[in-house]
């Protein structure tokens, strides 16, 4: 079970619950959306994006953190002001259409693996949260890269995606990563001993 069924569990607002923690999850995704650091040489800004999805997945599992994202990307295409700010890359549906949109479209598949495997009790032991958070940022940078290269500016081949989509940001996402992943065990513990306190 996850941290949030959990919590959740025989309480009289499950559904309650977990509708506030979808929203929460999709404001904190568009909220991670706004600190952002363009880089001249690539399109594709750094944000805390990824990491948000990731903590979601783990929270929440599979479905609600993917449907969490999939409202984020549904506000974002209805024209709301959610993605990343950019002088050159458009607001609305053509945002996922433009050299970041296969980072974007990534968020739900990356919050589903990482929530699968907290389902699992992944996201209880720091070694195994890490691995957990790992293969969902895989899915970000795999289906980014992906769209970088084939869609988005496909004259410029994989070598250019990796170079603009991936070796820029890689040791910066391992960092997020290792501090996201350090969330969820230092979770459970605390409600493992507020229950023995109980």
């Amino acid at each position: 079970m996850t941290f949030l069924a959990t919590y959740a569990a025989g309480r009289d607002l499950r559904a309650a619950i977990r509708v506030a923690s979808v929203l929460l999850f999709t404001g904190l995704t568009a909220a991670a959306a706004q600190i952002t650091i363009p880089l001249p040489f690539t399109p594709v800004p750094f944000t805390l994006q990824p990491m948000v999805v990731l903590l979601g997945g783990a929270v929440m599992g599979a479905r609600l953190g993917m449907s969490a994202q999939v409202l984020y990307l549904a506000a974002g295409i209805a024209g709301l002001p959610v993605f990343a700010a950019s002088p050159v890359l458009p607001q609305g549906a053509l945002r996922l259409l433009g050299p970041t949109g296969g980072y974007l479209m990534s968020y739900p598949f990356a919050a589903f693996v990482t929530g699968w495997l907290a389902e699992r009790g992944w996201d209880r032991r720091y070694v195994t949260s890490i691995v957990a958070m790992a293969c969902g940022l895989a899915v970000v940078f795999s289906l980014g890269l992906i769209w970088l290269a084939f869609v988005a500016k496909p004259a410029a081949g994989f070598s250019a995606a990796l170079r603009t989509g991936l070796y820029p940001f890689l040791a910066a996402d391992l960092l997020k990563l290792f501090i996201a992943a350090a969330v969820m065990p230092a979770i459970w513990r605390l409600v493992g001993h507020r229950d023995s306190a109980d």
